[in-house]
């Protein structure tokens, strides 16, 4: 148990303020009774993997804030089972070195393997939901352990029965069913595509589909590096809207997505007057790609939230499109 403790040390955004008490777990049985043990006492709970998808408020936790640090993997076949705390680049790089096909377009993002199925994480053509087979959670409703099927988690585009029902389910681990291959599952973007030299739909070694998309974030500043001041964000801070096909933007990429369409908000972003490297203060659009927002020393979470609003209101003014953050801004209950 730690005191003296900030969210901002917790979280990739680096902002938030005093935890009253954090308590870090080292397996999934500590984190079903550090969980257990916050419920039973009435103490507000936060449960933080890698802290990569959060804005965490300025006031600080006035609970418990439970870090989850567990660790390991255990493969059965084509299949690894995984602990919610396992960092999720190093899983990704486990499975490229084993063989394994499935995730690895999902390199250098972020984050404990634990919170991928919440959001269903997706990068590059992939995402968690082609390969999760099974979410062990603790149902904080009842108290008891249960396995969820990916029926069960209800994934959509980057959502999850997990997160319309935020704080219901704590992750344990994740089961994974990958491909025996060198070869990568077949390359479905177009940009990750080029810098391969192959065609969409192609495939191609598993270790140059890794570096290459290692490649691409390092350029758009979303590999984390302490060196890299672009790395301090969550990523990718909207998510691309999916709208009707009567509502495409003229000259906006744009990808079918059933029977409408999914437009880039990084161009909705900066054609809406927020271009890379625009900045209000402590806060602003990374340098080099506008759809990441980025904090200096000293910025808050209310600033940060501030901006982002600023940025929604421009899109839906200029284009009628209203963006949906990725980022969870989390609020004490």
């Amino acid at each position: 148990m730690h005191q003296g403790t900030r969210l901002a040390d917790l979280t990739t955004l680096a902002v938030g303020g005093p935890v009253d008490r954090l308590v870090e777990v080292h397996d999934a049985d500590e984190l079903v009774a550090a969980v257990r043990g916050a419920d039973e006492a009435g103490r507000p709970l936060l449960v933080l993997g890698g802290g990569s998808n959060v804005v965490a408020p300025d006031a600080g936790w006035p609970g418990d804030v439970v870090a989850v640090r567990s660790r390991g993997m255990v493969r059965t076949g084509d299949s690894l089972e995984v602990q919610a705390g396992e960092p999720w680049d190093d899983l990704v790089a486990h499975t490229v070195a084993e063989g394994l096909a499935g995730m690895e377009a999902l390199s250098g993002i972020p984050g404990s393997t634990g919170a991928t199925p919440v959001q269903n994480v997706g990068a590059y053509g992939q995402e968690v939901a082609q390969t999760i087979t099974a979410v062990r959670v603790l149902d904080r409703r009842d108290g008891t352990v249960r396995t969820l099927s990916p029926g069960d988690c209800g994934f959509g585009y980057r959502d999850s029965a997990l997160k319309r029902d935020p704080g219901v389910f704590v992750v344990l681990t994740v089961t994974f069913g990958l491909t025996a291959s060198e070869l990568s599952m077949p390359v479905g973007y177009a940009e990750l595509a080029r810098r391969l030299g192959v065609e969409v739909g192609e495939r191609a070694p598993l270790a140059d589909v890794r570096a290459a998309v290692l490649e691409l974030r390092r350029g758009k500043g979303m590999v984390l590096d302490p060196a890299d001041p672009d790395s301090r964000s969550a990523g990718s801070f909207f998510t691309n809207p999916v709208v009707p096909a009567s509502m495409a933007v003229e000259g906006c990429p744009s990808w079918p997505a059933g029977d409408d369409v999914k437009l880039s908000a990084a161009w909705l972003v900066q054609h809406a007057g927020f271009g890379r490297g625009t900045r209000d203060g402590l806060v602003g659009t990374s340098s080099r790609h506008s759809l990441a927002l980025t904090t200096e020393p000293g910025a808050t979470a209310d600033e940060l939230l501030a901006f982002a609003g600023r940025v929604v209101d421009a899109v839906r003014e200029r284009f009628g499109v209203t963006l949906v953050p990725e980022p969870t801004a989390v609020r004490p209950s």
